[in-house]
């Protein structure tokens, strides 16, 4: 079993900074909706500031990946985390001295959103420069479980405490831990970085790693991208030319549409259906949180004891098991049961994909192929959120969960037929 000391120092640093950033932007999000509230009862208004953090990574996530794999990973993350703790800095400024209004909001969100996404997009690819392939999937459970804890029971529940003591508190808390979260990143060693000569045109998608990476050397940052106009769309059709990441992906995108219907109705569905008294939802939704960490202790034994496809294969049942049992619970106890075996699932699930995507895909296309499958993953769950919330309005909020377990299952079944085994060798040479 891979332990945090087989991980290491490096990836501990890296952690560490993952979480510190989960922390600040868990202060900032409700913290922004409350300080939009407070500065006008226009809906349309409030609404803007949800839907400028909200449409950056859709709009520039593929790009983010183009960038993940051209510069430094190491310090691009830094930057990000530096330029958000910047940002943020200023916006406590602006709501300190009363100068702050809604497009002040808006163009914050929107920055901060965009240097997330390039964080992000960076992260992930820079994850098994510090890993072992085989702690991998240890690797991104942890991170799971700790950007859940910092989220969901530090930071959202501070956001509301500090904003009430001051407006700007949550945010001068939140510039701090990106400040945080950019020097532990710069204390992981830079790799030697090798020098490779820029690819020649290809006119094919066989996509093969350079040579420093053959090498087992950093990760072709010093590449460039072929052509620059053709980089951005590499990621998409290298994911749809490989039969178990667009499985993986089109199981990613179904079941946030899954996720996002449920999630959207998931308060008025606790309270009127399954009668949580609304004094306790809060441990109601700790629970689900809870799933999810008992999910992030799982994942990597699984993985280990049964493979990284079966796994998932048996995972999904799992989950569409969890949420048809969801759907017939009326009692919070039940319920919640369900749910956080639903979650603990969804960690799993996570995870798994994460590891085999970056022990699978060349190391200098993992930033494009994860911004690829990101973004897939993002773009279904508003539009899953959007039906549920017509589905409800039309039908009652009673045929959401088996809807969501319907999606469930039609993934299920696909991943069963596709995971089977892999077809042909991984893209990537041997570590």
């Amino acid at each position: 079993m891979t332990t945090t000391a087989v991980l290491g120092r490096d990836y501990r640093l890296l952690w560490s900074a993952a979480v510190c950033s989960q922390v600040g932007d868990s202060l900032r999000t409700p913290a922004l909706a409350l300080l939009a509230a407070t500065l006008t009862r226009d809906p349309r208004a409030v609404a803007a500031v949800t839907v400028a953090g909200l449409l950056p990574p859709l709009l520039f996530g593929l790009l983010s990946g183009v960038y993940a794999d051209r510069w430094d990973r190491r310090r691009t993350m830094a930057v990000a985390d530096g330029a958000r703790a910047v940002v943020v800095a200023a916006l406590a400024w602006s709501v300190a001295t009363g100068h702050a209004g809604i497009a002040t909001l808006v163009v914050a969100a929107s920055l901060l959103a965009l240097l997330g996404t390039l964080f992000d997009a960076s992260a992930y690819a820079l994850l098994p420069t510090v890993v072992p392939p085989e702690g991998l999937a240890h690797a991104n459970a942890r991170l799971q479980a700790g950007t859940a804890v910092a989220g969901g029971f530090v930071g959202a529940p501070l956001a509301g405490v500090l904003f009430a003591l001051s407006p700007a508190l949550p945010f001068t808390a939140d510039a701090l831990t990106f400040a945080l979260a950019a020097a532990l990143i710069l204390a992981i060693p830079t790799p030697a970085l090798a020098t490779a000569p820029a690819p020649t045109p290809r006119r094919s998608c066989t996509f093969r790693p350079d040579k420093a990476a053959q090498k087992g050397q950093p990760r072709g940052h010093n590449r460039k991208i072929n052509g620059d106009r053709g980089g951005v769309w590499e990621g998409v059709r290298f994911v749809r030319g490989d039969r178990v990441l667009w499985a993986l992906t089109v199981g990613t995108a179904g079941s946030n549409l899954a996720i996002g219907g449920l999630a959207s109705v998931l308060v008025l569905y606790a309270l009127a259906v399954l009668r949580v008294p609304e004094a306790a939802y809060g441990l109601f939704a700790a629970g689900a949180i809870a799933g999810g960490l008992g999910g992030a202790l799982l994942a990597g034994r699984l993985a280990a004891r049964f493979g990284t496809l079966p796994t998932l294969r048996v995972v999904l049942l799992g989950q569409t098991l969890a949420l048809a049992g969801f759907a017939l619970a009326r009692h919070p106890l039940t319920g919640g049961l369900a749910l956080a075996g639903f979650t603990a699932g969804t960690t799993i699930w996570n995870s798994l994909r994460a590891a085999y995507g970056q022990r699978h895909v060349p190391p200098d296309l993992l930033g494009r192929v994860g911004a690829a499958q990101r973004v897939a993953g993002l773009a279904a769950a508003p539009v899953g959120a959007a039906l549920a919330g017509l589905a409800g309005q039309a039908f009652g909020l009673t045929p959401v969960p088996w809807a969501a377990a319907a999606v469930f299952a039609l993934v299920t079944a696909a991943a069963w037929a596709t995971f089977r085994t892999r077809t042909g060798p991984p893209a990537t040479p041997p570590h």
